[in-house]
């Protein structure tokens, strides 16, 4: 793949991730460093552990740009606050943008120092999701990824599409695509219907004698 459109890519998944982020902390009442701050994590947080798991240098290390673009989104955020605050939908929106072109760099950057395409699946779902888990760590709710919805199951999904057209021999444009296009359209209808995944329930069935699971009684 053209190292600038794999840098392009790059860029506008740092501001849709960015623009979620502050999004998300001005709904917190966060102050603008801070908001600046769940912004900047959330756009390079994924793609920062996956350049440490990988051993190759730290993407947003190698230029300002990042930042950058992440002061950008702020001031926009700023700006149209009405808009990108007070509508869910701006934030799934973004959230899903980012997703999925950070899906698609995960597996591209993952493959080009020669790992295994189930390695790169790996670190699509990574580079896609872990700076949104932090972010939601940070502002104190529980993370979207580890919820019934469709989050991380869209990752796979894009990334298993990514193979699947690989192995035919497909071009590298029409893998990305089609990564990028399952996430976004997954996610668009796991809304639409209301999809999640099968939950796991605690029993509340005798909870006096299983709420400790180490606690056992032995029986003669």
């Amino acid at each position: 793949m053209d190292t600038t459109f794999l840098f392009i890519i790059e860029l506008v998944g740092t501001f849709a991730f960015a623009i979620s982020g502050i999004r998300m902390a001005a709904y917190k009442n966060f102050d603008l460093f801070g908001a600046y701050v769940i912004g900047l994590v959330t756009a390079i947080g994924g793609g920062t552990l996956r350049d440490v798991l990988l051993d190759i240098p730290v993407f947003w290390m190698q230029t300002i740009t990042y930042l950058a673009i992440t002061g950008a989104s702020l001031i926009i955020v700023i700006l149209f606050r009405r808009i990108l605050i007070s509508m869910n939908r701006m934030l799934f929106f973004f959230d899903t943008v980012g997703l999925a072109l950070f899906v698609v760099i995960g597996i591209q950057k993952t493959l080009a120092v020669d790992y295994p395409m189930w390695v790169a699946l790996v670190m699509g779902v990574i580079t896609g999701s872990f700076g949104g888990v932090v972010r939601d760590i940070l502002i104190n709710v529980e993370p979207l990824f580890f919820r019934k919805d469709i989050y991380a199951t869209a990752c796979l999904a894009g990334g298993f599409a990514y193979w699947g057209s690989d192995a035919i021999g497909m071009s590298d444009v029409v893998s990305q695509s089609l990564c990028g296009i399952t996430i976004i359209i997954l996610r668009m209808l796991a809304i639409r219907y209301n999809w999640s995944l099968p939950q796991l329930r605690y029993n509340t069935e005798n909870e006096s004698e299983t709420t400790d699971p180490n606690n056992r009684t032995d029986r003669s």
